[in-house]
C-alpha cells in the first residue's frame, strides 16, 4: 500500500511507492498538518489541521483521485491533532477544547462527543469496536481510559409516577419525582472515565498488539510509563532517557518498542519482555513520528529537522534509506486496503 507522509513546512501529503521509494503525488492539506490517518478501503485520508488550538478543520483527501476534498469544519472543537479510524469513523482530538470526537463520513456529521477535562489532549488509541478509547494528556500528566457501558436506558418501573414529556422521570424533589432511585442512562449506553497520573510531558504512546498494555513516554521526565489496560494503573515506569520523546510505536509482533525525540539524535530501541533497552540508531537532529509496514519487516521515522523520513530495517536494526517527503515531514500513515 502507498505510505502518506505529511510536511508540515510545505503543507502538503506526500503518496509514496515504499518500494522505489517514489514520491506519486504531493496534495495541500491546509494549516499546520500533524497526523494523518486513512480510511479502511483506503481511498480518502483525513490531516488533522493543528496550530494548537488556532485552527479547527480536518483536510479530506481524495487518495485514488490525487486530490484535496472540502475540509471538515470543527467548529468549536479547536486544536484537532491526534487521529484514528476505526469501526467506519474518524475518531480525533481537540486539545483546545480538552474533548475528544468522532466524524461519521457516511452521514457527513460529528456524531459524538466527549469531553475529557485534561490538558492537552494529543494523542487517542481507538480500540477495535470502539468500546475503549485511551488518550494522552501533555500538560496534565496523565493518560485517560474511556470505556463504553451497554444497555438501554432505565426508565421508571410500572406504577411510579409519571414522568417528564420526554418519558423521562422528574428531578430529584420535582412533583411526581421518585424520593430515590439512579438517574437514567443514555439509551445507547454512557462512557465511564478513567484518569491514571503519569510523567510529565505525555505524549507519544502506543498500546501493545494484544491489547494488555500502554506505554507511554513521557518527554519532560525521560522516563516510560507503562499502564495496565485491565487494572487502569501503571505498573512499571522505566528509567529509559528519552528526554524529548515524541512519538512511541510497538513493532507487530510486539517484541520491540521504538522512541522517536525531537531533542535528540537517537532512535530509541526497548525489549519488550525485559523492559530493557536494546540498541539506540542515530537519525539526525531529531525525528516525530513512527509507523511500521504492514509486513512488520521495516519501520518509517520521520526525520523533522533534516527534512526526510528515514527506513529502519527491523532485522538489523540499522538504517536502511530515506525518503524525501518534504520539509518537516512529522504524521505517517498507510493507505491500506482493509476488507
Amino acid at each position: 500500500p502507498p505510505l502518506l507522509a505529511l510536511s508540515k513546512q510545505e503543507q502538503t501529503l506526500s503518496i509514496i511507492d515504499p518500494a522505489t521509494p517514489h514520491v506519486v503525488a504531493r496534495i495541500p492539506v491546509g494549516d499546520d498538518p500533524h497526523e494523518v490517518i486513512a480510511s479502511e478501503d483506503g481511498r480518502t485520508a483525513y490531516v488533522s489541521n493543528y496550530g494548537f488550538g488556532a485552527f479547527h478543520t480536518l483536510a479530506v483527501i481524495d487518495l485514488v483521485g490525487q486530490k484535496p476534498l472540502t475540509p471538515i469544519d470543527l467548529g468549536a472543537l479547536r486544536g484537532p491533532h491526534g487521529l484514528a479510524f476505526v469501526d467506519r469513523k474518524v475518531w480525533f482530538t481537540a486539545e483546545a477544547a480538552k474533548a475528544i470526537g468522532s466524524y461519521n463520513p457516511a452521514t457527513g456529521k460529528i456524531d459524538w462527543i466527549m469531553g475529557t477535562g485534561q490538558n492537552r489532549t494529543h494523542m487517542i488509541y481507538v480500540f477495535p469496536g470502539a468500546k475503549r478509547i485511551l488518550t494522552t494528556n501533555v500538560n496534565s500528566a496523565t493518560v485517560t481510559i474511556l470505556d463504553k457501558t451497554e444497555g438501554p436506558a432505565r426508565m421508571p418501573p410500572p406504577g411510579s409516577p409519571p414522568g417528564s414529556p420526554s418519558g423521562m422521570p422528574p428531578p430529584p424533589g420535582a412533583p411526581g419525582a421518585a424520593p430515590h432511585g439512579p438517574p437514567p442512562s443514555p439509551p445507547d449506553g454512557d462512557w465511564n472515565e478513567t484518569v491514571i497520573p503519569v510523567g510529565r510531558g505525555s505524549e507519544g504512546f502506543d498500546v501493545s498488539p494484544d491489547g494488555k498494555e500502554a506505554w507511554i513516554a513521557n518527554a519532560q521526565d525521560g522516563t516510560i510509563s507503562i499502564v495496565s489496560v485491565a487494572d487502569k494503573k501503571v505498573a512499571e515506569t522505566l528509567q529509559a532517557n528519552v528526554k524529548g520523546a515524541n512519538r512511541l510505536k510497538f513493532t507487530l509482533d510486539g517484541k520491540l518498542v521504538l522512541v522517536s525525540s525531537l531533542a535528540g539524535p537517537d532512535l530509541a530501541i526497548f525489549d519488550t519482555a525485559t523492559r530493557r533497552e536494546v540498541k539506540r540508531v542515530k537519525l539526525g537532529r531529531g525525528a516525530a513520528g513512527i509507523l511500521m509496514q504492514p509486513d512488520g519487516s521495516r519501520a518509517f521515522v520521520a526525520c523533522s529537522p533534516d527534512d526526510y523520513v528515514a527506513v529502519i530495517d527491523l532485522k538489523t536494526l540499522s538504517v536502511a534509506g530515506r525518503i524525501d517527503a518534504g520539509k518537516q515531514p512529522d504524521g505517517l500513515a498507510w493507505a491500506e486496503r482493509k476488507p
